[in-house]
């Protein structure tokens, strides 16, 4: 791992002819956040940015609403002297096709806060401590002396307040940072509706499809308790993808379990599976052992097989 400052991302940022941001595929809050509030502070300095997510799905229609959304485009490779940032992508896998535009800029720049990222850019800031990879990037943005517009702190926030969820399990810094973004003009109030609390009404059938057939078992984990449900591709026919990432955070409300799991299909055979602990379980080994990553109390990995074949995989190491 090349790590690196702030300092020094912004030193690479300044000199850069011009700026390519990449965000994870299925992008989130946080990814975009960061994305777009680093590329509008870079282009208040005057260098050129271009923002981009690689995958089939679109931008979350409550995403589409952050300001700067129009730095989204479909990416080409990079020119000469373009440096090439990844936001919130533990492993350049995560990038999707775009990996190769990442991998073909002449300076490659890593800004996340996945504990279980290894590292994979000529600079790597990575911080496993910070709640977010937005409150990274407003390091990055002081270091370049870019002024907080209500607009950079509103993308910002979005990553704050969803990857915190809504603060619940912030670090005392975090509200140190909310309360700066909320002072330079972010409607808190809004952004909190927008992206936490505002769902179409089939969501509400999907919901309670899955927490009807969801399974508790008290025996796993060492006797922690594991709980899990599947949200099938039939159950978001007619909703966005993005609809059943909050699911999560219902399930692991269970008391009886120390982890919860949430096994989403994306298409038929092919699942995103979302890990949440309390504390007591690590679940990087976990999803790592899965071909995924992520944090101590949160994280992910990818999975193909039935619905069945995808949770016996994780039984097994629960």
């Amino acid at each position: 791992m090349n790590r690196a400052s702030a300092s020094a991302v912004a030193s690479a940022l300044r000199d850069a002819d011009s700026v390519v941001i990449i965000s994870h595929v299925r992008p989130d809050p946080d990814t975009i956040g960061s994305a777009l509030g680093l590329g509008l502070g870079l282009a208040s300095l005057g260098i050129a940015v271009r923002c981009g997510f690689s995958g089939p799905e679109p931008l979350p229609s409550t995403l589409l609403e952050l300001p700067g959304v129009e730095l989204v485009q479909s990416l080409t490779m990079p020119s000469a002297g373009e440096v090439a940032v990844a936001v919130d992508a533990a492993t350049p896998s995560r990038l999707g096709d775009y990996e190769a535009v990442f991998a073909a800029a002449d300076t490659t720049v890593c800004i996340d806060h996945h504990v279980s990222n290894p590292g994979f850019g000529d600079l790597d800031f990575i911080d496993a401590e910070s709640d977010c990879t937005a409150v990274l990037v407003l390091q990055v943005l002081d270091e370049l002396g870019v002024g907080l517009s209500a607009d950079i702190a509103t993308c910002l926030y979005a990553g704050l307040v969803t990857d915190t969820g809504s603060f619940k399990w912030a670090r005392p810094a975090s509200f140190e940072v909310a309360a700066r973004l909320l002072k330079a003009g972010v409607d808190g109030g809004k952004w909190s509706r927008v992206l936490l609390d505002s769902h179409p009404y089939a969501w509400l059938q999907m919901v309670s499809q899955v927490l009807g057939s969801s399974v508790l078992d008290e025996t796993a984990c060492d006797g922690r308790g594991l709980v899990y449900g599947c949200v099938n591709a039939d159950a978001m026919a007619d909703m966005s993808w993005d609809e059943s990432e909050s699911v999560i955070d219902i399930v692991r409300t269970a008391r009886e379990a120390e982890v919860a799991a949430v096994f989403k299909e994306a298409t038929e055979g092919s699942w995103t599976v979302s890990l949440r602990s309390k504390g007591a379980v690590d679940l990087v080994p976990i999803a790592r052992a899965l071909g995924g990553g992520g944090h101590t109390r949160a994280s992910g990995y990818s999975d193909t097989g039935t619905a069945d074949e995808v949770v016996a995989r994780l039984r097994a190491l629960l």
